[in-house]
């Protein structure tokens, strides 16, 4: 079987067994169409679980189904009686989305959208100490609800935007087009009037917003930006280094976008990471205070170090 199958086919396995447990006598054809797959598929499943459970692997150690006529009920669940949970990414890229679903206009049934995420909410809640937080911050919360107020009302935005690609704060005015969520982040996606084009800005990099009187105008012929592949895409001149992060660091491979992440045997994280200008990794690398190697290119790493030795020479007071 390939992996694409196998990755498909395990998280519904998982899922099969609590959720007949909650639906005794339910018929073969209801479960199929509620899990995407074909009948004959579904049986095959239901074949396959049936050779599945404890260590003993006796009466009372595997996991036993009873079929009548065309339904099928759980008579031994091996354990397995809880339903798969959702990551600290998963809920919190869920909840954000369904937020954001739910405040767009058009949408058919925002009730049934809103019902949603009251059951999710109540999960993490029932959770405890150790559920998940799923929250924006309340800076983003008020950048995201003046983005709503723009958007519902036609107006223009300006905004102070923190670009961290060139480590500079900037003031923009920008016509909104749409909130969106990509890569398991808020992003609001305008014309911005300084680039004449359009742009993501990512909420958590917006550092002050202000609805202004004047309204949107986007062109006609400003495009989506497509985001089905990631709302970062790398161009043909950006330049790529290896980096290898410590332990302490590696918020860096889930703050920034990287290509590669491979985990070392001493819990450091070795990152392909593109970019688009030397001075700023250089900045990037030397603010973590050795929390970063750069392992390639060399020039790269040789630049790092004479930043370094600059900015030691200056604390000596060396010329």
């Amino acid at each position: 079987m390939s992996a694409e199958a196998v990755g498909a086919r395990l998280p519904r396995l998982l899922s099969l067994v609590p959720y007949l447990q909650a639906r005794p006598g339910i018929t073969v054809a209801e479960v199929a169409a509620d899990f995407g797959v074909t009948e004959r598929q579904l049986r095959r499943d239901l074949e396959l679980l049936w050779m599945c459970g404890l260590p003993g692997y006796g009466p009372g150690d595997l996991i036993d189904l009873s079929f009548a006529g065309d339904t099928v009920s759980v008579t031994e669940d091996a354990g397995m009686r809880r339903p798969l949970r959702l990551t600290t990414a998963e809920a919190t890229a869920l909840l954000v989305a369904l937020r954001t679903l739910a405040e767009q206009p058009g949408v058919v049934d925002t009730g049934a959208v809103r019902r949603a995420t009251a059951k999710i909410e109540k999960a993490v809640g029932d959770a405890g100490p150790a559920g998940v937080a799923v929250d924006l911050t309340g800076e983003e919360e008020a950048t995201a609800a003046a983005v709503r107020h723009a958007l519902e009302d036609g107006r223009a935005l300006r905004i102070v935007y923190y670009t961290a690609g060139r480590d500079a704060v900037s003031r923009r005015v920008v016509d909104p087009m749409r909130l969106l969520i990509a890569d398991g982040r808020s992003y609001l996606e305008a014309w911005c009037r300084k680039a004449e084009g359009v742009r993501l800005f990512r909420l958590d990099r917006v550092e002050d917003v202000a609805v202004l009187d004047e309204p949107a105008a986007p062109p006609p012929d400003a495009e989506p930006t497509d985001v089905s592949a990631g709302a970062y895409r790398p161009r043909a001149d950006h330049a790529s280094a290896v980096l290898l992060l410590e332990p302490d660091a590696l918020w860096v491979s889930e703050y920034y976008p990287v290509e590669e992440v491979v985990e070392q045997p001493d819990g450091r994280v070795r990152v392909l990471m593109r970019f688009a200008d030397p001075a700023w990794l250089v900045r990037l690398v030397l603010g973590l205070g050795g929390g970063a190697r750069v392992l390639e290119p060399p020039a790269l790493a040789e630049a790092v170090v004479a930043r370094a030795r600059e900015a030691l020479a200056v604390v000596d007071g060396r010329p």
